[in-house]
């Protein structure tokens, strides 16, 4: 199903932020064109850009909620379609692995850098799949400075309930991608419907290996990692053992956090919690802007 990221016009005022202008985007990521949305604040440069990342089967507009917060601060966002959503899914009907998705995201990043001011570097925010190829993204040497990660909905072992791995956001996936819909302000699950997309063949096929595939990748993330999970997450095994071999995994990270989210189902940036986390996520981003500027260069990571 293809949506339209704009819903009041070609550009609009992100509420809260005054002059803060959200556009539709497209960008050439190494020969892929990526649709997303771009948000500047106003007043000046941006003092670092959010990369923003969705989760399965939706869009960037996953991240509407975000923005002004971001902008507000002084953080330019660009929400990407990943590959195989939005302007690149004609071009790439079965969509790319996450690994894939990642080298994309990387060409966006080195392009965007190129035509824009990223301010001190990139912070990668990521969802479910889109938290999944952020830690892909964060594992590979980049031509910009990454100054840290922040994931929601991304674990590592999955929980007995998701066996069967649905790949849609209805029907049988709706304990696990929604929990209680009374998590949800009224009309959300109507106008999130702008938000759905189909999950592209390739990466539903890899929902499985997700697991070694961590456990591959972990070592090589080298920036401050923050995982949360919604109190009602019903797609991974969230046990104390299970985080603590998760963290663990994460062995060149100079930092590493889980946080649990009260009141909270699996699409936390959609729900009535939505500004509690946003606001923990920019708090976050505000320390790893703090290391990066004390120099402490594994928090920097950039090949040259």
């Amino acid at each position: 199903m293809s949506v339209t990221l704009h819903a009041r016009g070609a550009a609009e005022r992100a509420p809260g932020a005054p002059g803060a202008e959200v556009r539709p985007y497209e960008i050439d990521a190494g020969g892929v064109t990526l649709s997303g949305l771009l948000a500047e604040p106003a007043g000046g440069p941006a003092r670092c850009t959010i990369l923003a990342v969705h989760g399965r089967g939706m869009r960037a507009a996953y991240w509407n909620a975000f923005v002004p917060l971001a902008t507000a601060l002084g953080h330019a966002v660009l929400a990407v379609d990943r590959p195989g959503y939005g302007a690149s899914a004609e071009a790439l009907p079965q969509g790319l692995t996450l690994s894939e998705q990642a080298d994309t995201l990387h060409a966006a990043l080195k392009e965007h850098a190129r035509t824009h001011d990223i301010g001190a570097g990139v912070f990668l925010l990521g969802h479910s799949d889109g938290g999944k190829v952020a830690l892909h993204t964060a594992a590979e040497d980049s031509a910009v400075p990454l100054l840290g990660l922040d994931t929601s909905g991304t674990g590592y072992l999955y929980h007995p309930e998701a066996l069967h791995f649905p790949s849609t956001l209805g029907g049988g996936a709706t304990r696990l991608n929604w929990g209680p819909l009374n998590l949800y302000p009224r009309g959300t699950f109507q106008a999130s419907r702008a938000l759905l997309a189909p999950t592209p063949p390739r990466e539903a096929a890899e929902t499985i290996h997700w697991p070694t595939q961590f456990e591959a990748l972990a070592p090589h993330v080298r920036v401050p990692v923050r995982l949360t999970f919604a109190a009602h997450e019903r797609w991974w095994r969230l046990d104390p053992a299970t985080l603590h071999a998760m963290t663990t995994r994460l062995s060149a990270a100079p930092t590493t956090a889980v946080a649990h989210l009260p009141g909270a189902g699996h699409n936390i940036s959609l729900g009535l919690t939505a500004a509690a986390y946003h606001l923990r996520v920019l708090t976050f981003l505000e320390e790893c802007l703090l290391t990066a500027e004390g120099g402490q260069g594994p928090s920097l990571r950039s090949a040259s």
